[in-house]
This record gives C-alpha cells, structure tokens and sequence, in this order.
C-alpha cells in the first residue's frame, strides 16, 4: 500500500470539503478549489474530520495515482487556508518590475516593457521593484506563473542578471578574461 496515499488528511479550521460524486470541493478563505479524481480511486470523509483517498486495486498506475491525488487533495486544503507563495529576484542594472492589477510589467533589458498577465485567483505584488511576490491557493497556478515570470529573463551565468527565485544559487562561469594573457599570445 502507498505510504503517502494510505495517511488520512486532516481538515484545517476554516476549511470546508464537500464530495460530488468523483470531485472534491474544497473551500476556505483564501477561495475555492476543485479537483476531479479518476474512477479508480475513491474519497470519503471520515467522521473525526478528515479525508481519505482509498483505492480499487493494486495495479502499479493506480497506486501512483493514489499517493498522487491524495497529495493533491492536501495541497488543496493548505491552499485554501494558509495559501502558496514564490518569491522571485530581478538582478541587473535598470531590471525593474511594477505590479498593476491585471498585468506584470517587466523591465530586463529589452527595448519594451515586457507585459505578463496575472490569472484569476493569484495575486503578484511588487513591494520593491526588484522583489516579485506570487500569492494563490492553487499550488500548481503559483508555481506556473513563477516559472513564466522566470523564463522572460532567465538569469545569466557570467554577470548573474535576470529573474531569479529567491535564494537561488546560479553557477557562475569566469568569462574571457580568465584565461590569461598567454592564450592570445600563444596563438
């Protein structure tokens, strides 16, 4: 049996689920969620409040999918109580960014301002203009809408400039002028 997918899930204070046949409803104050399992597993809820994903059978996709959605369903309810955030770096001389409602405005290094649109249920707040945060209840959204920030500059080996997560460590490379003065001359 899966380690993972055999632990009950406790429900959070403020968070409300509620089953649909095979979707999973989750509520709480950050917003609401949805997830629809596979006919292969099935959900309950416990009377001590708490959910548990059960499975059909023993074939080895349905026991990956076990763990798997039953990861899924407690990212769920930490989302919808407590909520994600990815924290991102601008590093370069001029790379700016500014938070409007709808949009991420983006300055790094092009001729244009590069606009990145904000999906519903996020949040993206600049309290620096090099400093980008991405709040939501969906863990996957925060993750993609990072990963979409990131890749409009990805941070370069030689200076370090572009968009980076906070706290990560890019490997850098020593360039031209490490080589010497004997590998011209040599030549």
């Amino acid at each position: 049996m899966s380690r993972i997918g055999r632990q009950a899930i406790p429900i959070p204070q403020g968070a409300k689920v509620a089953l649909e046949g095979l979707t999973v409803r989750v509520e709480g104050l950050k917003g609401k969620l949805s997830l629809t399992v596979p006919d292969t597993l099935s959900v309950a809820l416990l009377q001590d409040g708490r959910v548990q994903v059960q499975r059909a059978n023993d074939l080895k996709t349905v026991k990956a999918l076990h763990g798997l959605y039953r990861s899924l369903i407690a990212n769920m309810l930490h989302g919808v109580t407590l909520g994600f955030q990815k924290e991102l770096e601008v590093v370069g001389v001029g790379y700016r960014a500014q938070a409007q409602p709808k949009q991420l405005t983006l300055h790094v290094g092009f001729s244009h301002p590069v606009m990145i649109p904000i999906p519903e249920g996020l949040t993206v707040e600049t309290p620096k203009p090099t400093s980008i945060f991405v709040k939501g209840a969906d863990r996957h959204m925060v993750g993609q809408m990072a990963a979409t920030i990131r890749r409009t500059a990805l941070p370069e080996p030689y200076k370090g400039k572009g968009i980076r997560y906070a706290g990560e460590l890019i490997r850098r490379k020593a360039g031209k002028a490490a080589t010497g003065s004997k590998g011209a001359a040599a030549a």
